[in-house]
């Protein structure tokens, strides 16, 4: 069995959707992550990036929200796959 790959939520690209594995580090930032629904299982989808690829737009538990990279970057996700149109 293949280990499944781990990568930053900050470096999905559009239309493609992953499961989140943690969210690293500590402080407010963590915390309001992980209130606003970035919890280990839950399924996101990068829905689009600004001009110049900050900020970022996710589809979340059936809701938009917007973070910057570095927000993003301390989210893992992992079963990358390129979502249905």
């Amino acid at each position: 069995m293949v280990p499944a790959v781990v990568q930053s939520l900050a470096t999905l690209q559009r239309g493609v959707d992953a499961e989140v594995v943690s969210v690293e580090g500590g402080g407010a930032i963590a915390v309001r992550l992980l209130e606003m629904g970035f919890v280990p299982g839950s399924h996101v989808s990068v829905v689009k990036a600004a001009p110049f690829g900050d900020p970022l737009e996710f589809c979340l538990r059936g809701y938009h929200v917007s973070l910057r990279k570095a927000e993003a970057a301390r989210v893992k996700v992992t079963g990358v796959k390129v979502a249905s149109p």
